[in-house]
């Protein structure tokens, strides 16, 4: 581990572990062993036990809470501030017992590393296994656990290897890779700042250089620029948009946008309420900005530098954990608090359960009360956010149900595109010219209206295939009708694009402008494209109007497995095709289709007349 001289940057560690495993111990020895400790601070600890007839207690420094001193329990997180020769740190003493893991969580999401304690003599327990998932959870990658209580099991070096290895396999399964696991006894001191003769057999670092061995973070004004809206102020002629700068930095005359309404202007100045108008502030400061243009900014917008903006998105991948009375079940709604942002969310699906004890997962619809899993949440508005491990203060959020706060998590986007360039208008020099034939002359001479037929579904669930017959039946009865795929369309028009999650947006985004003009021009075009976003298909039909037929070719996974007639599955399944729909990549199926076309439970020539007769109803062939 890398221990400089000194570091002048503060370090912000959290302690946690199982109720009554020591965290309050370790940190008041830490404390006084560092010689941080007030003067007469010892002398009223000391007093304060003889008065209540017990051994000297450690705890007692941090245990300011008198409902706590009562229960022998941390109720509430307490911060405190120390240094060793290498730098000064804040410590964050969490609630152990489960009734208090709102709290856990909160003093853990600004933490950059973390002690974990275990109970030598009790043990890896329940709350231990789901602290280091919280951790996890949370993007605290430096831990180092502490097995404390040594003097109980008599120093054993057995003991001591049982529980470590124990705990080192469960923090694998998380993808964590302690730094340390050392044996101590904090109560004695054993360990703590200087190798203990008890126990020799242990040749790895002190608790106190396990600290000095954590590195620091990028400190956040490092980061892009992050600036969530509060509010806006009026005063005099000027509109003051006031903020807290969560991360990068910001200058007078540079262009910032506004995610995700997506508004650019030059910084005119800036407001500080005790500085002034300074010329540059960075993250942690409270200030207000006016623009060089009047634009209409709201609270919940985030400002950020033009050329790293962060991500917009209505629907995006969560872990979470929730604290809620209630279950969170699939399909329920919550109240989402994004920085700044509150807006309303769903819950579209619940993708896994996790079991923080054996990290097993599970299918389910709900999520009980201190449990763990992977949900996909939907907003109707657009959102703007980062994901967690790049900028963490835009990265996370909470959900809240009647005013109080149920669950919390963090943002990722795995799967899903960045939804910016898609509904970003870059043109404004476009007139709409009017066409000399009307709609209504084209539907007389060819006999029936334009249209879009989508057709979207997993990919083997027949799409193409039924695409082709279809285009081929109507073809023969008159139909002006042209199926636009992924052979047609990948091989020109879209040629530049890839297969990623915003490459595959975009490639949508083309096919359903295309569609419209052919729907425009009287031609019933039939869209082929696995299409997995729901949004992307919203845009299409936004694109072609009332023109627009969604049609689901549906079919379960498990059946489009069994076809597999390009072998694609088998190759996702051992992991030759990245982000393939369906298996490593979402499919969002449509919630109110026009048409659903169950393949898997009827023959080819029944979808097919399914589709005819769809046609023949609503396109009003007359020929």
């Amino acid at each position: 581990m890398r221990q400089d001289k000194q570091d002048a940057r503060q370090l912000k560690i959290v302690i946690v572990g199982h109720v009554d495993h020591g965290k309050s111990t370790l940190v008041g020895r830490l404390i006084h062993e560092t010689g941080a400790l007030p003067e007469g601070r010892f002398e009223a600890i000391k007093a304060q036990s003889e008065r209540r007839g017990m051994p000297f207690e450690w705890a007692f420094l941090m245990d300011a809470i008198q409902a706590e001193r009562d229960q022998g329990i941390t109720i509430d997180t307490t911060q405190i501030r120390f240094r060793t020769e290498r730098r000064p740190y804040v410590i964050i003493d969490a609630p152990g017992h489960k009734e208090f893991l709102k709290n856990m969580v909160t003093g853990a999401a600004s933490a950059e590393a973390a002690l974990l304690l275990i109970d030598a003599h009790e043990g890896v327990q329940e709350q231990s296994r789901r602290h280091g998932y919280l951790l996890s959870l949370l993007g605290v990658r430096q831990v180092a656990v502490l097995v404390n209580k040594m003097d109980l099991v008599g120093y054993s070096a057995d003991r001591f290897g049982q529980v470590a290895e124990e705990y080192r396999a469960y923090l694998k399964g998380l993808g964590v890779e302690p730094s340390c696991i050392i044996p101590i006894s904090a109560r004695e001191g054993d360990n703590m700042t200087a190798h203990s003769g008890r126990m020799p057999w242990y040749q790895g670092p002190t608790a106190l250089q396990a600290l000095d061995g954590f590195e620091t973070l990028p400190r956040p004004f490092e980061r892009p620029l992050r600036m969530p809206v509060q509010d806006v102020y009026k005063f005099d002629q000027r509109r003051i948009i006031a903020g807290r700068i969560e991360s990068g930095s910001l200058e007078v005359g540079q262009e910032v946008i506004f995610s995700p309404s997506n508004k650019t202007a030059r910084i005119r100045s800036i407001e500080a309420w005790q500085a002034g108008t300074p010329e540059t502030v960075r993250a942690g400061q409270s200030v207000g900005v006016t623009l060089d243009e009047q634009i209409f900014v709201e609270r919940g917008e985030v400002m950020s530098h033009v050329a790293d903006a962060p991500q917009e998105t209505n629907v995006f991948k969560a872990r979470l954990f929730w604290l809620g009375r209630n279950a969170l079940e699939q399909g329920a709604r919550y109240t989402l608090k994004l920085g700044t942002l509150e807006t309303e969310v769903t819950v579209e699906a619940i993708e896994r359960v996790i079991d923080t004890d054996d990290l097993s997962a599970k299918a389910a619809t709900r999520i009980e009360r201190n449990g763990a899993g992977e949900v996909v949440l939907r907003t109707r508005r657009l959102l703007a956010l980062d994901e967690h491990e790049e900028n963490p203060a835009t990265g996370r959020f909470v959900l809240v149900e009647n005013h109080m706060p149920v669950g919390g998590g963090i943002v990722s986007m795995e799967g899903y595109p960045d939804q910016r360039h898609l509904v970003t208008v870059r043109s404004t020099n476009i007139t709409a010219v009017g066409h000399a034939v009307t709609r209504e002359a084209r539907t007389a001479r060819n006999g029936h209206k334009g249209g879009v037929l989508w057709f979207t579904g997993l990919s083997g669930a027949g799409k193409s295939t039924l695409a082709l017959a279809l285009e081929r039946e109507l073809f023969a009865k008159g139909y002006l009708v042209y199926v636009l795929d992924g052979d047609n369309v990948r091989g020109g028009l879209n040629k530049d694009l890839g297969f990623g999650p915003e490459a595959r947006a975009e490639n949508i985004r083309r096919i359903g402008e295309v569609a419209a003009l052919f729907a425009d021009a009287g031609f019933l075009v039939i869209s082929s494209f696995i299409s997995p976003y729901r949004a992307d298909r919203e845009r299409a039909k936004e694109a072609a109007g009332a023109a627009f037929h969604e049609i689901y070719v549906k079919a379960s996974l498990e059946a489009c497995e069994d076809r597999d007639p390009k072998g694609l599955y088998r190759r996702a399944r051992q992991g030759e095709i990245a982000e393939f729909t369906g298996i490593s990549s979402p499919y969002e199926p449509p919630e109110a289709a026009e048409l659903v076309v169950p393949t898997d439970e009827l023959p080819v020539e029944e979808c097919l007349g399914m589709l005819m007769r769809y046609v023949g109803e609503r396109f009003q062939n007359t020929r």
